[in-house]
């Protein structure tokens, strides 16, 4: 399955609604919208996640990364709409303890 990524922008605020699967073969696409969104000082990046069905750790990867990118560019990077079994991942590794996860949370439409 591949990836699919909707973009929205208001003022320095991104939304990525992202459905498909986030792996090997499909993270480097979301490295190249996401990355440097979070290399712009102030910008809020929101992702949402509701729509993601498989996630590896190529696609944590790309998360670890942003994080790294938005705390050294000071932006924000804010994860949303997680599965349970996608937020189950991000718990495993310790992802929830250092990164903004919003519970519960769906975006609007892009």
């Amino acid at each position: 399955m591949n990836l699919q990524i909707n973009q929205g922008q208001i003022n320095e605020t991104y939304e990525l609604k992202l459905t498909g699967e986030v792996d090997a073969y499909t993270a480097p696409k979301l490295k190249e919208v996401m990355l440097p969104l979070t290399e712009i000082e102030g910008n809020v990046v929101i992702v949402d996640l509701s729509g993601i069905e498989y996630m590896d750790s190529t696609g944590l990867g790309i998360f670890v990364g942003a994080l790294k990118s938005s705390k050294a560019n000071n932006s924000s990077l804010k994860l949303r709409g997680m599965t349970e079994r996608v937020k189950r991942i991000f718990e495993i590794t310790g992802l929830t303890e250092v990164m903004d996860i919003e519970s519960g949370v769906k975006g609007e439409a892009l």
